[in-house]
């Protein structure tokens, strides 16, 4: 599912007073990585990914498509060294957020 600019929009604004559940650590994009995005986006749907120890732009954007592809989710936007993941919950008993109509 591609995301709309005012999606987006919406979404960040919803992630702007949250705290960050995943951390990049030194060991970078690992499985678990992987992993613990994909469990926390299973939980909350609208995540923030901090960027501890990488602080260069392209390797921040590099680790960010391998989270979208191994999380299946959709990266909202990166400010700093944060990046905004979402992915809908697939029951629509357990989703939390509503994307805005148009």
């Amino acid at each position: 599912m591609e995301l709309k600019g005012f999606e987006r929009k919406y979404l960040r604004g919803l992630a702007h007073g949250m705290k960050p559940v995943v951390i990049v650590g030194q060991k970078g994009l690992t499985d678990g990585l992987i992993a613990s995005v994909d469990e926390a986006l299973d939980l909350h749907e609208l995540i923030k990914v901090k960027f501890g120890d990488y602080k260069e732009k392209a390797l921040k954007t590099e680790i960010s498509e391998a989270i979208e592809k191994g999380a299946k989710c959709e990266m909202v936007g990166m400010i700093g060294h944060m990046a905004i993941f979402y992915r809908q919950q697939e029951d629509p008993e357990k989703r939390q957020i509503t994307l805005p109509k148009k």
